[in-house]
Order: structure tokens, then sequence, then C-alpha cells
């Protein structure tokens, strides 16, 4: 029985639908027969590929993670190149676009999720925030080891000011996302004690 697309690589074509789906309707809207409609195919493919729902939502994430954990290294290959606020906007920018910043209210209203995802990566259950923020820091200790932020400065508490800022920057998606200049200042404003003056 044809089962409406050929689902040749039935795990991407689900993942793909869940995320418009999650774009589209949110958390809430993010059912297992919302995302078989989605990829116009029978209920019975999810299952097939997927012990349940919780499992297929973990390996959801866990493969948005993954794409993140690319973006992230491009963070770090502007390391000591432009300007410390301006790479640190466009990677803010980036990390945090529509589908990680949709997934992270999912996680956090799934308690089973939360769980699995715990048990599934180190660093626990909020996935994406933990790729953000292994990034910024990352970053950062690169830039004060490159001398271009100053020695005392405590990443830790960058971090945290840069990405729990910008979360919630992005997640107050109405009516558009943040503007760049606006991103920007919030990253002025949390370095602005430790970026170091270039002589000249």
């Amino acid at each position: 029985m044809p089962t409406g697309v050929h689902l040749r690589d039935a795990r991407q074509q689900l993942f793909d639908a869940a995320e418009r789906v999650l774009l589209r309707d949110g958390p809430n809207g993010l059912t297992s027969r919302a995302v078989t409609d989605e990829a116009a195919c029978a209920k019975g493919v999810l299952h097939r590929h997927f012990t349940d729902f919780d499992a297929f939502l973990t390996e959801l994430v866990l493969d948005r993670a993954a794409q993140l954990e690319t973006q992230a290294h491009g963070l770090r290959e502007t390391v000591g190149t432009g300007t410390v606020a301006d790479n640190l906007t466009s990677a803010l920018t980036t990390l945090f676009g529509p589908v990680p910043v949709a997934i992270i209210p999912l996680i956090t209203f799934r308690d089973e999720l939360r769980a699995r995802l715990r048990q599934a990566m180190p660093g626990g259950g909020i996935a994406i925030l933990a790729q953000v923020t292994t990034a910024v820091s990352a970053y950062l200790a690169d830039e004060r080891a490159m001398g271009r932020i100053s020695a005392d400065a405590d990443i830790d508490s960058l971090t945290l000011s840069l990405v729990g800022g910008g979360h919630l920057l992005f997640a107050d998606r109405d009516p558009d996302p943040p503007t760049t200049a606006t991103i920007n200042k919030l990253v002025t404003t949390v370095l602005a004690g430790v970026l170091q003056r270039r002589p000249g």
C-alpha cells in the first residue's frame, strides 16, 4: 500500500516534518500524528523507526544539537579575526536560530525527553542551550588566551550573561527576531569591562 511519499530516508524526513510543525504550531502542536501528517506518511512509519514518540523527539534533538556543534566550530574559527563583539553577535544570531529556539521549550515541557537527553549526552537535559554555552565559553577562553579579552575575565559569568541574555532576546519571537543592533548592544554591554584595547 502506498503511504504518500517514498521514505527513502524516513528518519530525516520525519525530523524535517517535526521541525516544520514545531516552527508553525509550537511545542504543544508537536504530536506523532502531526508529524506523520506533515511528512505525508502512515502513522506506523514513525513507530517502525522509533520505540515511542519520546524516543523520536530525543533523536530529533540530538540530530539538531549535532548541527549546532558544526556551527559552533565556525565561531572557534573566528578567534583573533574581526572584533570579539561582532564575532559573538554573528554567532548568537546563528546559534539561536528559529529551530534551536523552538526546541528549547519542547525540552523544558517534556520531563521524559529531558531525562532521556541526560542519559544520551554529557551535560544533561537542556541540549541546545548546552551546545551554545560550550561554544561561547570556548570562544571567550581562546580570545582571552590571545590577549583580546583581559586575563582576569570571568569566562563562566560572561558566558552565562551572553547565552542567557541571547536566549531571552530570541525567545521573544513576536513579531520578529531581534535585530543585529540589539544583539550587538547586549554583547558589547556584557563585554564592556573585559575587552582589551589595541594600541594605535
